[in-house]
């Protein structure tokens, strides 16, 4: 049984690791993105930048890039590998969740869209996440040499790990006013033994945050970096984020199935008085009001909170994973017609999507959907009085998880960027970088026409301050100027759309779109139903201009 247990949690973490390392390298990084992985290159080429603060993913970064160079799939391997062993954590929590729901747990964590697209971001959030979950496993295992060496790889983090041990506190603290006592370890050296754990764990921890954290001794000021993140948070209260509807709005599109399954489960926990389920609803109300009530919140902020939202879904779900002891060709009768009539709902709101809001076709659209819904509801009732109330519930919930669970999948495909490249998807914070690759690709190309190597002519940057930039030029000389000196006469310029040439030699320009962003103050409500189905929205774009000196081309050359 253990066996098939392992296979199991072994197929969620296969699932976990295609979602998050397939073409992992393909998108352009962004700028929220660039700035770590430019201080990860500078680490791994010898120079000794100021350290922002999250240590951990640019000292763990920087030895691939040290070894195999800078590369984009590099830039957000540790991310990655991370959110993927993540899927193991619950196979430690089995005493408190169950066997079934926590192997439930497992691939929810696997097919999370929020937690997908996390770790699909190069920078230190995932990282935090992964670590203070494995180092509480790891306790709960009695394992605290373990646990101290995850929670010291936590403490190097990053600012988004102090939001995260602030929900648990607060979480705990609450939980003592509420919840019974639980029961205490009985035996007279289970004090000692624990007392020795604590030790164990402290010691394990701090020596891995003094090597990790100096990348062993080689980064002294890791150490201060680390030390700097909980400032950096605290300086959040102060600096405004993305609006708070934005964070809510992820939250409904993304996760439906865990925030339907997962409030039932609640709501039954606090009926039956589940410690539990109790403390799970605790935790997962801090970690949501402070998400929501950071000033300088963004939507990834959400992904503490969906630990313990898919754990509540996770334990309802595995209540419905048997076959009823009778009417079990019913039972399928109903989940198929569940399954009708909600791909009809979708179907219908898919057409919404294509018509103008306010038109007689909008309107009978709406309708439909909104009949459909009642039909099923109805349906579910009259079979909880012809046959049984089991036989309705099972059915409607094998159904609906059917239904919810290809969402689940379509969303986290979705929130790795690849199935819309140009779409707009809610996780993926900070500005989209539209076309990185043909600039790039531009200018490799004139450096080869011109020089015979694709990387020999430098890049001047001159007004846009913009970390995915130097990013994507990080095999070029890249000189960065305030202002151009009218007398100079470089081979390549990039400078912003409104900025005029005048210099000594004669330019040719051609602009790129940059960095795009949906203008969110101005997005209507008839927006986004078309952003649920096809993830568009109206974007405002940044325009940049690569100017090149005239006798870098081939005609340029003869006169």
């Amino acid at each position: 049984m253990n066996y098939s247990r392992n296979k199991l949690y072994f197929l969620a973490f296969l699932l976990a690791l295609g979602l998050r390392f397939v073409q992992l390298g393909a998108l352009p990084l962004s700028d929220s993105e660039a700035v770590w992985a430019l201080q990860a290159l500078q680490v791994a080429q010898g120079s000794k930048p100021l350290l922002g603060p999250q240590p951990g993913y640019i000292l763990l970064t920087s030895i691939p890039f040290f070894i195999f160079g800078g590369t984009n799939f590099l830039a957000r391997f540790w991310p990655a590998l991370a959110g993927s062993a993540l899927v193991f954590a619950p196979c430690f929590f089995r005493k408190q969740l169950g066997e079934r729901p926590a192997l439930v747990l497992a691939f929810g964590l696997a097919l999370e869209p929020g937690l997908v697209a996390v770790s699909r971001g190069a920078g230190g959030m995932m990282l935090a996440i992964a670590f203070t979950l494995l180092a509480w496993a790891m306790w709960q295992d009695e394992r605290p040499g373990l646990a101290g060496i995850f929670g010291g790889l936590a403490l190097l983090g990053g600012p988004s790990l102090w939001a995260g041990l602030l929900g648990l506190g607060l979480a705990w603290a609450i939980a003592q006013g509420v919840l019974p006592p639980a029961g205490t370890e009985s035996g007279a050296g289970g004090g000692r033994v624990r007392t020795e754990g604590v030790k164990t764990a402290l010691t394990y921890g701090l020596g891995t945050l003094l090597l990790a954290g100096t990348l062993f001794f080689l980064v002294p000021n890791g150490l201060s970096a680390g030390l700097s993140s909980l400032s950096a948070y605290a300086l959040g209260w102060r600096t405004p984020g993305v609006p708070a509807r934005q964070l809510l709005g992820a939250l409904l599109a993304y996760q439906p199935l865990a925030l339907v399954f997962g409030a039932i489960s609640a709501a039954r926990g606090w009926l039956q008085d589940d410690r539990t389920v109790k403390g799970l609803s605790l935790w997962l109300l801090t970690t949501l009001v402070l998400a929501l009530a950071y000033p300088a919140h963004q939507v990834s902020d959400l992904a503490w909170a969906l630990l313990p939202l898919w754990a509540l879904a996770a334990i309802e779900l595995a209540r419905h994973l048997r076959i009823p002891a009778y009417d079990r060709i019913e039972a399928a009768g109903v989940a198929a017609l569940t399954l009708v009539l909600l791909i009809f709902t979708w179907l219908n709101l898919a057409g919404l999507s294509l018509l103008p809001a306010g038109s007689p076709l909008s309107t009978n659209r709406l309708l439909l959907l909104g009949g459909s819904l009642l039909l099923l509801l109805l349906s579910l009732a009259l079979v909880a009085m012809g046959w049984t109330v089991e036989t309705a519930t099972l059915g409607g919930t094998w159904g609906a998880v059917i239904v919810l669970g290809f969402y689940t999948l379509g969303t986290a495909w979705g929130a790795t960027g690849l199935r819309t490249p140009s779409g707009v998807e809610l996780w993926n914070s900070g500005t989209r970088v539209a076309q990185a690759d043909l600039l790039l690709q531009t200018i490799d190309d004139l450096s080869t026409w011109s020089s015979g190597n694709a990387k020999a002519q430098p890049v001047t940057i001159s007004g846009v301050d913009s970390p995915a930039l130097r990013w994507l030029l990080r095999d070029h000389e890249v000189i960065e100027a305030a202002f151009l000196d009218f007398s100079s006469a470089p081979p390549l310029v990039i400078t912003p759309q409104t900025d005029e040439l005048n210099l000594a030699a004669t330019y040719r320009g051609q602009d790129f779109v940059w960095r795009q962003a949906p203008p969110w103050g101005y997005i209507l409500p008839s927006d986004w139903t078309t952003w649920l189905v096809r993830r568009q929205l109206p974007q405002d774009s940044e325009t940049i201009i690569l100017w090149v000196r005239d006798d870098l081309f081939f005609d340029g050359q003869s006169k």
